[in-house]
């Protein structure tokens, strides 16, 4: 999810896509440490975009 899409979503939005994020993260680690997955890169894709949602989340709440 890029910077800009994450700019236009709602304070309700952020949330609920943060919690869907980490989810997939927790859920690809587990597969990753079971079996090696194909694209492990996927893994640091999923943890970058839990930052930005969380860094937006923050820099709106001291707004």
């Amino acid at each position: 999810m890029k910077q800009s899409e994450i700019k236009e979503l709602s304070v309700a939005e952020l949330q609920e896509k943060l919690g869907e994020f980490k989810k997939q993260y927790a859920d690809l680690k587990l597969a990753h440490a079971v079996t090696p997955l194909e694209n492990p890169l996927q893994i640091r894709g999923v943890r970058r975009t839990v930052a930005r949602l969380a860094s937006e989340l923050t820099k709106r709440e001291l707004q």
